[in-house]
């Protein structure tokens, strides 16, 4: 256990930012899996509207730093390919 008061605040923010993160993450990872079972059931046109909610969820990881740039970026390429494929 941290015993300065800086290290005490510092597990508090961490313990915070984890949950926060954690949070975005599971978003990111929702949002593609519906998109993903409205694809594969046939349901393009209703996939083409959540697109939107995806990648507002995915910048907002990307610009948390939950996951990197790069990463959002292929994240919202291969959702757009698989929904005009």
């Amino acid at each position: 256990m941290p015993i300065k008061e800086s290290a005490k605040k510092a597990l508090r923010q961490a313990k915070k930012h984890r949950v926060l993160n954690l949070a975005r993450a599971k978003a990111v990872k929702d949002i593609t899996k519906k998109i993903k079972k409205m694809v594969v059931a046939g349901s393009k046109d209703e996939a083409k509207k959540l697109i939107a909610q995806a990648y507002q969820a995915i910048d907002k990881a990307a610009k948390r730093g939950v996951i990197k740039k790069n990463t959002a970026a292929r994240k919202k390429s291969r959702l757009m390919r698989m929904l005009n494929k």
